[in-house]
């Protein structure tokens, strides 16, 4: 995705600079040339010589650099650039942008930019709260500049917790891709992608479920953002940071997500990728269910809308291409074929979720996957390979198959 892509990053002065190390690196191999501008106190953190071995490139420091100045350098870096991004932004250099400041190096290339930004900011949870900070980023935001993060979690100082931890180099890359994805094989496509568990109730504090971790359909999401497209994610209850540059629409239950999906229609593409629940209790208790010791109370079981057979048999507002999963523990091919005849979908993405899946960790909620495409052509196996890169072959094979019937 940025094999030949122009990037310049500026390294602020946090603790998380160390992180930027290693988004340099993550950068590189994805093809990437990677200039970088630091400011003074990024340099208490991490060096200007080990930025510039994994970088390839001189590092720029000095606003004031007679070299680099004779033809006005400040303004060919940020012009010579596809994109800059600013990991970590602190809340001083996030201060300056806000208010037009240009007193170093770092500051004066920002103001002097005429390409899209992105922003990592990075703080004290305390900073990040502050209103001269939040003032800040709603004025750069209205600006035009776009963020990643933060995340919360622990600081690096010693009792310190909330939001402000930097976004992880691979979610800066996602967003540096799905920035620069435009003209992607997807540019101008809806997709609607449904992912995670749903949660059916059964009292107040029960629920029906399943082991979905939501991590393909998440994937399947961001690699559509990569992919030029706009991407509308309705997800049951998971515990992923949403991928960047998609619409996320947050539901519970099946009856939540077939309204959520209704409600994003039209759309040019739909996968299903949730693993929703095929029942839900008929009723739901007002009060919690007591254990008394008496006889079990009886929990009677009606089954959920079928979201992927209302959307494929559609009479009007039907995606061009409607995509199932199935999930099964046996006769995966068969039973995935009889699948797609049933619901009316074009392709159904057939997995194996059994113990003898051979998947280090099982496939719900591990991080790999092995899927078969079913498809009117017939079957494609595919090799075993992470959720990220099952995702990205997915909306490959859906550019080319849109491609065809275009040019037919």
């Amino acid at each position: 995705m940025l094999q030949g892509k122009r990037l310049l990053l500026v390294i602020g002065g946090g603790i998380a600079a160390y992180k930027s190390l290693d988004l340099i690196r993550r950068l590189k191999e994805r093809g990437a040339a990677v200039r970088v501008v630091m400011t003074s106190a990024a340099q208490h953190f991490v060096t200007p010589l080990a930025a510039g071995a994994l970088s390839h490139d001189r590092v720029f420091t000095e606003l004031f650099d007679r070299e680099a100045e004779q033809d006005i350098g400040h303004i060919r870096l940020s012009r010579e650039a596809d994109l800059l991004i600013v990991a970590p932004a602190t809340a001083d250099l996030m201060a300056k942008m806000a208010h037009g400041l240009a007193d170093d190096l770092a500051s004066a290339v920002l103001l002097a930019n005429t390409r899209p930004i992105l922003l990592a900011p990075a703080m004290n949870p305390a900073m990040w709260a502050n209103p001269a900070t939040r003032r800040n980023a709603a004025q750069l935001a209205a600006d035009g500049v776009r963020f990643v993060g933060p995340n919360a979690g622990a600081m690096a100082e010693r009792g310190e917790d909330g939001a402000g931890r930097m976004a992880e180099p691979l979610e800066i890359v996602a967003a540096v891709e799905a920035l620069l994805a435009a003209g992607g094989p997807l540019t101008g496509r809806h997709v609607l992608v449904t992912s995670g568990p749903t949660h059916e109730p059964i009292d107040p504090v029960r629920y029906i479920a399943n082991r979905s971790s939501g991590k393909q359909g998440h994937a399947i999401a961001a690699a559509a953002a990569r992919a030029g497209a706009r991407v509308t994610l309705v997800s049951g209850p998971v515990n992923l940071p949403d991928p960047f540059g998609v619409e996320m629409r947050r539901v519970e239950s099946a009856r939540d997500m077939l309204a959520a999906v209704e409600a994003a229609l039209p759309a040019d593409i739909a996968i299903f990728a949730a693993a929703v629940a095929d029942w839900r209790a008929a009723s739901e208790a007002p009060e919690k269910m007591k254990k008394d010791g008496g006889a079990l109370p009886p929990l009677a079981l009606t089954e959920n809308p079928d979201i992927l057979a209302t959307i494929a048999h559609r009479q009007a507002g039907r995606p061009r291409l409607v995509i199932g999963f199935a999930a099964e523990t046996q006769n995966v091919v068969a039973y995935a074929q009889a699948k797609r005849a049933r619901k009316g979908c074009d392709w159904i993405v057939a997995n194996d979720v059994s113990a003898r899946s051979g998947i280090p960790g099982g496939v719900m909620g591990g991080d790999s996957n092995e899927v078969h495409l079913i498809t009117a052509e017939g079957v494609e196996a595919w090799p075993p390979a992470s959720k990220a890169e099952v995702a990205e072959r997915l909306i490959a094979r859906i550019a080319a198959a849109l491609g065809a019937k275009e040019s037919e």
